[in-house]
C-alpha cells in the first residue's frame, strides 16, 4: 500500500528520552515534552522514529498522517490513546468525571502488538460526566 505522509512536524525539547514511534505527551517543564504514559496524559502529538536524549530537541508530527507503535489490537478508524508505554491503544471512555485524550485515528486495516501502524493525528478528548 503506497500513502503519502502529509503532516506537521513540530520541534520540542525533551524533558526525559523520546522514544521513536511512540506518543509524546506535555511534560511538567513548559514546552518541554516525554512519553505518554497514560490516556489521561495531554497529548501532544507522535514522535518521529529517531527519538531525542533529554535536553535535545526531538521531532514530533501534531497532525497528519504518520506511523507509531501499537500497543494492543487495533482496527481500522479505531480512535488512538497512549498506553502506559507510549504506545498506541484503542481509546475507551473512562469512570464517571474522566477525560481521556485521543491523539488520533487508526488508518491501517488492523495491528496487534508491536507492529508500525498508520494513523491521522488529530488530538481530541472524550470527557465522562461525573454521575
Amino acid at each position: 500500500m503506497s500513502y503519502a505522509l502529509n503532516r506537521d512536524i513540530r520541534s520540542f525539547p525533551a524533558l526525559t528520552a523520546l522514544t521513536g514511534y511512540r506518543i509524546a505527551a506535555a511534560a511538567a517543564t513548559l514546552g518541554a515534552l516525554r512519553d505518554a504514559s497514560a490516556p489521561s496524559d495531554s497529548l501532544v502529538g507522535v514522535i518521529e522514529r529517531v527519538g531525542a536524549e533529554p535536553g535535545q530537541m526531538g521531532d514530533v508530527t501534531v497532525a497528519g498522517e504518520t506511523e507509531v507503535e501499537a500497543g494492543g489490537d487495533l482496527d481500522f478508524n479505531d480512535p488512538i490513546t497512549a498506553d502506559a508505554d507510549g504506545r498506541a491503544v484503542k481509546a475507551v471512555a473512562g469512570a464517571a468525571g474522566s477525560t481521556v485524550h485521543i491523539i488520533g485515528w487508526m488508518r491501517s486495516p488492523e495491528a496487534v502488538a508491536g507492529d508500525i501502524v498508520r494513523i491521522h493525528v488529530s488530538p481530541s478528548i472524550i470527557v465522562t460526566p461525573a454521575a
